[in-house]
């Protein structure tokens, strides 16, 4: 393959592929992998509400018994917004910076990834990507799903590399080595409308609501441990959705939103704020989206130093902070790290990354598979 990651990563932007992803980015994806050997599995998984959702396996196998080295992210991107000095799906460089939708999040990380399989020989080992098209999503039927095809198959790495954006202020300052566990929960007090003025007629849920948010704004989960930061619980919406003055409501509603270290477990926490609920008179409806995880510092954390150490003479940062991500799911399968571009416009208009960055980013993609294939 002569394209460079430059390359790659304007054919995948130039595909519109707002969550969930399907079709056009799929087919660049894998058009730049099958000259390089990779057998490419496309699946199609779930259905309405949160699917269908197309995934990517792609596998190219080394030598027997040789090991397993995996790539992973996703092509789906947030919506372009408003506001945008380009159009976001037609990939534009200005100087120095290469704009478009998912320039950050993460499809220039995808074409450095195959811009780094290229440049690695299939006897090195076996070389894997785990493409979803539902990161940005409800992520029901996407990496989830892509894992079930994975054992059926058994296509099991030794270590896998996610490609989030996680470096702050410069290429390669900091490295995701595990991410907090989230929990949404829907909260809900139902009482008996009526007129304001016969309130013994009527029980209003907005007191119990407001009592019951205020005990749970109250709770201290955690101070933090040694490498999660304390666990933290927020009120995300309250609704009443009454729009007369002289009414009691008959239900009031809201959402808090959870994020929690290995302190925890989402079903420790969803029976916590359960019970709460029900000391006010509510009803709490929990959706747990992941679990924390850690991979503890170690060989896999090391080898990709060394590697960001080599390319940018900068020391990486061993962090857990931020949001979540699928390395949530694929930390079940083998030990997991992200790394990626700075995260400053992710998500944002005239989202950029760095040219230079770009090819520093697959260079370094490049040697911690070499060196993760040689152990």
């Amino acid at each position: 393959m002569t394209d460079t990651a430059l390359d790659l990563a304007q054919k995948l932007i130039a595909c519109p592929s707002v969550t969930p992803a399907t079709g056009a980015v799929f087919d660049a994806l894998e058009a730049m992998l099958t000259p390089l050997g990779f057998e490419v599995l496309r699946t199609v998984d779930g259905e309405e509400p949160d699917g269908p959702v197309e995934n990517l396996l792609a596998v190219r196998k080394g030598p027997e018994n040789s090991r397993h080295f995996a790539f992973a992210g996703h092509l789906d991107v947030v919506p372009a917004g408003h506001g945008w000095s380009t159009d976001p799906f037609e990939p534009e460089v200005r100087g120095e910076l290469l704009y478009g939708r998912g320039a950050v999040d993460m499809k220039s990380q995808v074409a450095a990834m195959a811009a780094a399989a290229a440049r690695i020989p299939a006897e090195a080992g076996t070389i894997s990507f785990l493409i979803t098209g539902d990161e940005e999503g409800p992520a029901m039927f996407g990496t989830r799903a892509l894992m079930k095809h994975m054992a059926q198959r058994n296509v099991v790495p030794d270590l896998c590399l996610v490609g989030e954006p996680t470096s702050v202020n410069r290429l390669g300052d900091m490295m995701k080595i595990g991410r907090r566990g989230s929990v949404n929960i829907w909260l809900e007090v139902h009482g008996t409308e009526g007129h304001v003025a016969y309130p013994h007629l009527a029980e209003n849920p907005i007191p119990k609501m407001v009592a019951m948010l205020a005990e749970l704004d109250a709770l201290v989960l955690d101070e933090g441990t040694d490498w999660f930061q304390p666990s933290n619980l927020e009120i995300t919406e309250m609704e009443v959705g009454n729009p007369a003055t002289n009414v009691i409501p008959a239900v009031a509603k809201a959402r808090l939103s959870i994020r929690f270290n290995d302190l925890h477990t989402g079903a420790e926490l969803s029976d916590l704020v359960t019970k709460i609920a029900e000391k006010h008179g509510g009803i709490a409806r929990p959706v747990i989206s992941g679990e924390p995880f850690l991979t503890e510092p170690g060989t896999f954390s090391s080898l990709l130093a060394d590697a960001i150490r080599a390319e940018t003479g900068v020391e990486p940062e061993l962090s857990t902070s931020g949001g979540t991500s699928d390395a949530r799911f694929l930390k079940d399968v083998c030990p997991v790290i992200e790394f990626g571009p700075c995260n400053a416009t992710m998500h944002k208009r005239d989202e950029a990354i760095a040219i230079p960055d770009l090819e520093t980013l697959t260079r370094i993609y490049e040697r911690t598979a070499r060196a993760a294939l040689a152990l």
